[in-house]
C-alpha cells in the first residue's frame, strides 16, 4: 500500500493585488509542480476585503485550477489576521505563509522543505537589506528589532519577515490555544518554541501595485509588537516617574531656600514652567502607554471574533 504524501498548503494574504495576483499563481505554481511528487499541495488565498478585482481574479483562478482555494474575509481585518484565518481553515502538515505581490521568492520553498524534513517545526525567512529601499525605511526597519528585542522576551532577527512555514504542531497550537485579538505573529512563533531555523534571502522588485505599509500602518504594528509581548514600557513609566518625583522635589527645596533669602519670587517663574512642561510630557506621553495597555485589555474582553468569512471557494464541505 502507497504511503500517502504528505500534505502542504500555502497561504497567501491578498489585498488589492489585481495586478499582480495571475503572474504570482503562475510563478508559485511552477515551483510547487516541482514537488508533485514529494508533496500534495494546494494554495490557500485570503482575500482582505479590497476595493479592486482581486476577488473576481480569484474566482476565475479557483475555477481553471481546483488546488486554489480562497477565502473572503467580510471586511478588512489586516494582514496578521488573515494568516490566522488561513491557519484555522488549514489542516495540512505544512503551512508555509507568503505574501502575494511576488516580494517573498516562491524560488526559496524547497529550501524551507529541506530544513523542515532536518527536524524543524518552524523555518523563517530572514529578508537581507536591498539598496532600493530608502535610508529612512532601512534605518526604521533597524530600529523596529533594536527595540523590540531590547523590550521584549523574544527574540527576533533584524529583517525578519511573515515568510515563513510551519509544521502540523505549531498549527495546531495556534488553532487550539492561541487566540489572542492582537497577535503579533513574528513574535508568537518565536514565543511558541520549538526547534526553527533561519533562511535568509533577497526580495524581489515589486512588478506592480504598491506597498501596502504605510508609515501609520508601520508604527500600529511596532506598538502592536511592544504591547504583546512585553511590560517593560509600564515599568519604564514607574522609574521615569520616580526621577522626576526626585527633580521636583528639589527643584521645590531650591525654591523654598531661594525665596527666604533673596525674596527674588519672581525669578522662579521659567524654573517653574520648564518643570510643568516637562512634567506634563511625561504624563501625558506615559497616559498613552497605559491607554494602550488598557485598549488591548480591552480588545480581549470583548471576545469578539478574530474575523468573520463572507465567501468559501473551493471547499469541499462534508
Amino acid at each position: 500500500m502507497t504511503k500517502p504524501l504528505p500534505t502542504l498548503s500555502v497561504i497567501c494574504p491578498v489585498y488589492n493585488e489585481e495586478e499582480v495576483i495571475e503572474t504570482f499563481h503562475a510563478s508559485l505554481s511552477k515551483v510547487l509542480n516541482t514537488l508533485n511528487d514529494r508533496y500534495s499541495w494546494n494554495i490557500l488565498f485570503v482575500m482582505d476585503r479590497s476595493s479592486d478585482r482581486s476577488l473576481d481574479i480569484l474566482r476565475e483562478l479557483a475555477e481553471r485550477d481546483k488546488r486554489v482555494q480562497a477565502l473572503a474575509l467580510s471586511r478588512r481585518f489586516g494582514h496578521q489576521m488573515s494568516l490566522v484565518a488561513g491557519i484555522d481553515h488549514s489542516d495540512s502538515d505544512i503551512i508555509i505563509m507568503m505574501d502575494s505581490d511576488l516580494q517573498h521568492p516562491p524560488e526559496l520553498i524547497p529550501l524551507m522543505l529541506e530544513a523542515y524534513e532536518e527536524g524543524n517545526d518552524l523555518v523563517y525567512t530572514i529578508r537581507k537589506e536591498s539598496r532600493d529601499q530608502s535610508a529612512l525605511k532601512r534605518l526604521a526597519s533597524r530600529s523596529f528589532y533594536r527595540v523590540m528585542n531590547w523590550f521584549s522576551n523574544v527574540s527576533l532577527a533584524s529583517g525578519e519577515a511573515d515568510f515563513r512555514l510551519i509544521s502540523r504542531r505549531i498549527s495546531t497550537v495556534f488553532r487550539e490555544k492561541i487566540r489572542e485579538r492582537n497577535q503579533f505573529l513574528r513574535g508568537l512563533f518565536k514565543w511558541v518554541g520549538f526547534r526553527s531555523k533561519g533562511i535568509e534571502y533577497s526580495p524581489c522588485e515589486r512588478i506592480a501595485g504598491s506597498s501596502k505599509y504605510n508609515w501609520s500602518r508601520m508604527l500600529t504594528f511596532a506598538s502592536s509588537g511592544i504591547v504583546s509581548f512585553s511590560k517593560k514600557p509600564l515599568q519604564f513609566s514607574i522609574i521615569i516617574g520616580v526621577i522626576m518625583a526626585i527633580i521636583g522635589l528639589f527643584s521645590g527645596l531650591f525654591s523654598l531656600i531661594n525665596f527666604f533669602i533673596s525674596h527674588n519670587t519672581p525669578s522662579g517663574w521659567t524654573t517653574l514652567s520648564i518643570l510643568i512642561s516637562i512634567f506634563g510630557g511625561f504624563q501625558l506621553f506615559f497616559l498613552g502607554v497605559m491607554g494602550e495597555y488598557i485598549g488591548a485589555i480591552f480588545d480581549e474582553v470583548k471576545g469578539r471574533p478574530l474575523y468573520l468569512v463572507e465567501e468559501e471557494i473551493n471547499f469541499n464541505k462534508p
